[in-house]
């Protein structure tokens, strides 16, 4: 029965990313650099392959969509590293929210089930799907351009504009607990 409620959760929460993911800010490629690294917003990586999806709780309380240009998607499923020069990897932030929607569907489905409500309710929790967008990260591999911070540069976005150089100059420091994956803390999720 766990196996069923879980599974609804998971496909729920995926749906919800997969919704969300169109409208996000109107970050639709190119526009301004952004400090540092002089990244633009690579156009159409709104339709690049999945790489993993993470949830961020706390006061971050997010949902994070990771997607790879085919460079990093490649790579990835070769399981080589480092990546090569040319490789993208994007990583879109929504607000993690409450999906009143599906927790009431679920509560139905687990009652068609001969589940108690309770019961459901205590193994649901609360269904979150992704609200409104926060952000976008770039992550793009060019080991000479960037030999200075492990072969990577970096750039964030909030509604299509490159965030400040204060932003940028943290990017780094907060990869190098990665440094054996290639600075990549994201693991591939086929």
């Amino acid at each position: 029965m766990k196996r069923i409620n879980f599974s609804l959760v998971a496909r729920a929460a995926l749906a919800g990313v997969v919704v969300y993911m169109a409208p996000a800010s109107g970050q639709q490629g190119g526009g301004e650099a952004a400090p540092i690294y002089e990244i633009k917003l690579p156009l159409g990586f709104r339709d690049w392959k999945l790489i993993s999806v993470a949830r961020v709780g706390g006061i971050v309380n997010d949902l994070r969509v990771k997607l790879g240009n085919d460079v990093a998607i490649e790579t990835y499923r070769e399981g080589k590293l480092p990546f090569p020069d040319g490789t993208i990897i994007a990583r879109l932030a929504y607000r993690a929210v409450t999906s009143e929607e599906n927790n009431k569907a679920f509560r139905a489905a687990g009652e068609r089930q001969g589940v108690p409500p309770e019961q459901t309710t205590k193994l649901l929790a609360e269904s979150l799907v992704a609200g409104p967008a926060t952000n976008v990260q770039f992550m793009v591999k060019d080991s000479k351009k960037y030999a200075s911070t492990g072969g990577w540069g970096f750039a964030q976005f909030t509604d299509g504009k490159p965030d400040d150089k204060a932003v940028h100059e943290t990017c780094f420091s907060c990869h190098v607990p990665a440094k054996d994956r290639d600075f990549v803390f994201t693991r591939y999720a086929p």
